[in-house]
């Protein structure tokens, strides 16, 4: 039996859910395949959403349309606001979820779009036309198992860590995707044999313990913040009760018991292959390259508020069982918790991101696109922003239209996107405010005001969100009016506490030290007529406390631009006089596509770039 879509995706995590819903709302015949319809957006690892960067990564998806921030602000169940004793540059939304409430919830998003379907199948195999001369290979469609053929324009593989997937428990191993699950070993078979780079990575989970078990009397709450912060820009507020997650320790005996019986790691006795997350090491990791410490903190957090399920952060292990249950034991307040599974750890098959453009497609094979772990990334954020690229530039394909990219300067997705096409991933790549050279100008408070008009031309934001978004530039604009051209008469501005003589205007008051919009909201409010939009203090104030330093930053972004306009064909770097074999190899590996991406691949020199440049102006 044959089908036929305009798209369709492989995949049902966070990035498949992003790429299909896309899709579907740009007007395309879209199919999402997944080996099991009652785990769409499964939360594998810890149910939370945000986080350090990764919190931007979840605006900039909303800026542009997406729907994980919409679906975190519904079933959060606690909301913090990370790293407010710093700059705005890195403030960072989490949300702690309802793991049930998510999954549910984000099936139902998909099933109300009307161009969408939802199919249950494994794919044994894409379907691929052969390359013709001075031609690439051109993707047509997938094989399911069941026999079902369905014919596509564009194929999106956002796979996860199913891609011939090895599970490990202590001795024991077993192929899966998830715990549970079986692993994608056919489509992992068949995309070995496409002529592209691979590599082996390697993630891991803690074990998850009944929390009518545990003596919370002897951890230390971490509640939420008293005004929670949702993701969405559509979110007005969040007002329901939130709970609390709790901090706990390890002792000297866990590291005993983790030293003693480190042989019986798979990490350390050379079972497992793959390379896993620098930034999320395993405990057994923490205690052998930590010896110094006498304990690690671990976060005790409830999957939803339905179950007692409770998720232990920060003890991702994929030591044997009897191992786990005396390091939890071992944990004060642990020492008669009950586990409802173990900790496991998970390798999987992941492709060298530099076989893919900046739309996330593959360069050898047009109309395929890949998303999320299979490209060596880690996170539900990281993922989700891959597919909402990857499904759009899909749509773009099918619609005929070239596709689009965004900048570094323009966005965390768009660092991501270019850090991974340009340097690879050796390790599972995540995403830290560090990686950005403009941070200050890609805050979580601006994000709408650097992707939603973008996400408006692609046609994925709607009339709602665009009305609200125009409404919040022009109170913009009048409210920086009224503050440059409002001078302080202290007698008529009494919150201000400032003295009789000190009669600054409202825009030099708050450049001050200690000076805050929010005392003046009231007043704002009625300069404006109506309800400031949500986010609006924060981006007028910031950008008038920080206008010299955002100043310099436009200037640097200005020139970055101006070599991303020098576009690099496809040479043969071998023949360029003055490059050497090292660099010559580099640049042909990567194949950039403009002067500022070679310039960021790793061992590029800028004598290298020089001697680039100037053979690229001679034509």
């Amino acid at each position: 039996m044959a089908f036929h879509f305009d798209v369709v995706v492989i995949g049902a995590g966070h990035a498949g859910c992003e790429a299909a819903r896309a899709c579907a709302r740009l007007g395309l015949k879209t199919a999402i395949v997944t080996m099991n319809v009652d785990l769409i957006a499964q939360m594998s690892c810890n149910p939370a959403i945000g986080g350090i960067a990764k919190g931007h990564l979840v605006r900039e998806i909303d800026a542009l349309g997406g729907v994980m921030g919409e679906l975190a602000d519904h079933v959060g169940i606690q909301f913090r606001l990370l790293n407010t004793s710093r700059g705005p540059a890195v403030w960072s939304p989490r949300a702690q979820c309802d793991k049930k409430q998510y999954r549910i919830r984000m099936k139902d998003v998909l099933e109300q779009e009307p161009n969408l379907r939802i199919l249950q199948a494994e794919v044994a195999e894409l379907s691929i036309d052969p390359a013709t001369s001075g031609a690439r290979r051109r993707i047509r469609g997938v094989l399911l198992r069941d026999g079902r053929n369905v014919s596509a324009g564009a194929v999106v593989v956002t796979t996860g860590t199913f891609l011939n997937g090895l599970a490990h428990v202590g001795e024991n191993k077993s192929d899966c995707g998830r715990s549970g699950e079986a692993a994608s070993n056919l489509l992992g078979h068949q995309l070995r044999k496409l002529d592209l780079q691979w590599t082996r990575l390697k993630t891991g989970t803690p074990p998850r313990l009944d929390g009518r078990s545990l003596d919370w009397s002897r951890f230390e709450p971490q509640p939420g913040d008293l005004e929670p912060t949702p993701f969405s820009f559509m979110t007005e507020k969040i007002q329901r009760d939130q709970i609390k997650c709790y901090i706990a320790y390890t002792s000297e005996a866990t590291h005993r018991i983790l030293r003693d019986n480190i042989s019986r790691s798979p990490l350390y006795s050379g079972v497992i292959e793959g390379i896993g997350p620098r930034y999320c090491p395993s405990i057994e990791d923490k205690v052998v390259k930590f010896p110094d410490k006498d304990r690690h903190q671990i976060f005790l957090e409830p999957e939803g508020l339905d179950t007692h399920e409770v998720y232990v952060n920060g003890m991702s292990t994929s030591m044997p069982v009897d191992v786990q249950e005396a390091m939890i034991a071992s944990v004060p307040g642990l020492e008669d918790a009950e586990m409802i599974r173990p900790g496991y750890a998970i390798e999987y098959d992941a492709i060298d991101p530099r076989e893919l453009d900046h739309r996330l497609e593959v360069k050898k094979v047009e109309g395929l696109f890949l998303a999320g772990q299979i490209n060596g990334t880690s996170g539900y954020e990281e993922a989700g922003c891959q597919g909402l690229i990857a499904g759009l530039n899909a749509a773009c394909l099918v619609g005929g239209s070239d596709g689009f990219s965004i900048p570094r300067s323009e966005g965390y997705t768009g660092i991501l996107v270019d850090d991974l096409i340009t340097k690879g991933a050796d390790e599972p790549y995540r995403m830290f405010t560090s990686r950005a050279e403009y941070r200050l100008h890609l805050r979580i408070d601006n994000a709408d005001e650097r992707l939603t008009p973008l996400g408006r031309r692609l046609g994925l934001v709607g009339e709602e969100r665009w009305v609200r978004y125009q409404r919040k530039q022009v109170q913009k604009g009048r409210l920086i009016q009224w503050l440059a051209g409002t001078r302080i008469n202290p007698r008529d501005f009494p919150e201000l506490g400032l003295p009789f003589d000190d009669r600054p205007v409202l825009e030099a008051w708050l450049r001050r030290p200690g000076s805050k919009l929010s005392i003046l909201r009231s007043r704002i409010q009625f300069e404006l007529g109506e309800t400031p939009e949500r986010g609006l203090l924060d981006t007028v104030e910031t950008g008038i406390k920080y206008k010299g330093y955002l100043d310099q930053q436009d200037r640097q972004i200005l020139r970055l631009k101006e070599s991303e306009r020098r576009p690099v064909p496809d040479l043969d770097y071998s023949g360029i006089p003055g490059l050497s074999r090292e660099v010559s190899e580099k640049l042909k590996r990567v194949r950039p596509a403009t002067l500022g991406q070679a310039a960021r691949i790793p061992g590029i020199t800028p004598a290298a770039i020089a001697i680039l440049d100037i053979y690229l102006s001679k034509g």
